[in-house]
């Protein structure tokens, strides 16, 4: 039952971000404001390969991170003929080790490093079909330690169900962008996440919600601003991304 259950998850993840039309030409059309051909990209937490597809066709070079070994199979696959994708078996964290995977068989985007995370989720209705029904130790590995291997990249996509400000404590470096998964009832995880990074160095946000692929904001805003956007109604309709960028310094005397 377990193996049949991996087979359905991952069809389904299958369907949900490669087989919607238009979506492919979004994600394009939104990345193109943070990437140029010949970029280096992290894409932590690849799942089923969506956004490795669209960086890929913008002619970027990504490496993409994932620790499901079904999700790495699917990836290998899709990729083996590419010389601009590089696909790593591990989780992203603060350290470099070994941690509990919880894996949802049946929902396999929602499998989680972050436990406490994973138990506030089951106390809300949105999650009432998710169940985390296996556990797997996983390797991990940091934003520094794959920068010490890769080099320094111009954008990383983050989307590691919770886990974010962890993955972001794994980095010492200020990179031009980053993006992260947010949701509505876990705004804690964003603050943390936001800190971090503005402990790096000068960040103005955007906001991206559910699926839509385009920023909420005309401007892009502070961190306050961030926040109380966040928990406007609107906001709370469902989960989305934040988009973190290095403010521009003006030059002009």
């Amino acid at each position: 039952m377990s193996q049949t259950n991996r087979l359905l998850g991952l069809l389904r993840s299958i369907v949900v971000y490669h087989g919607i039309p238009r979506r492919q030409k979004r994600l394009r059309r939104l990345y193109t404001r943070f990437v140029r051909p010949g970029d280096l990209v992290f894409d932590v937490g690849a799942h089923v390969g969506n956004r490795v597809r669209a960086l890929k066709a913008l002619g970027c070079h990504v490496i993409a991170i994932e620790p499901q070994p079904d999700c790495v199979r699917l990836l290998n696959v899709m990729f083996r003929d590419t010389d601009n994708v590089r696909v790593v078996e591990s989780a992203v964290d603060n350290f470099t080790g070994k941690k509990t995977l919880s894996i949802s068989e049946l929902n396999p985007t929602m499998s989680t490093l972050d436990q406490k995370w994973k138990e506030a989720r089951r106390q809300e209705q949105d999650f009432s079909t998710v169940q985390w029904n296996r556990t797997l130790e996983v390797s991990t590995t940091s934003l520094d330690a794959l920068i010490v291997k890769y080099g320094i990249p111009v954008f990383v996509k983050i989307d590691v169900e919770g886990a974010e400000p962890q993955v972001l404590e794994g980095l010492s470096t200020p990179l031009q962008v980053v993006s992260f998964e947010y949701i509505p009832n876990a705004l804690e995880h964003v603050i943390d996440s936001v800190d971090r990074l503005n402990a790096l160095g000068n960040y103005e946000f955007n906001w991206s919600p559910g699926e839509t692929y385009r920023l909420a904001n005309q401007r892009w805003l502070g961190q306050d601003e961030l926040l109380r956007t966040l928990k406007t109604t609107t906001a709370k309709n469902g989960s989305g991304d934040v988009y973190a960028r290095l403010e521009k310094r003006n030059t002009s005397t």
